[in-house]
């Protein structure tokens, strides 16, 4: 179940909402579904048990921490 980040197009609010299938997400404020859907950074599990979060400016594909375009997977182990 996915957790998507959303700005209020009404009262600008900031929230999280977590979306069940071809539900829609509402304002927990002004419950208008006028929302702006944002980017979020991601949690991935590490090596080790812990979580860490993608660090800014990683590649959005695959979260290589040296940017966009720099995507090998094979090289991150």
């Amino acid at each position: 179940m996915p957790i998507f980040e959303y700005i209020c197009q009404e009262c600008q609010h900031e929230f999280e909402a977590l979306v069940f299938g071809r539900d829609k997400a509402k304002c927990p404020k002004c419950e208008s579904r006028k929302l702006s859907p944002q980017l979020s950074v991601f949690a991935m599990s590490a090596k080790g048990g812990t979580v860490a979060t993608a660090p800014t400016g990683a590649c959005g594909s695959c979260g290589d921490p040296r940017g966009p375009g720099a995507c090998s997977l094979g090289d991150l182990d």
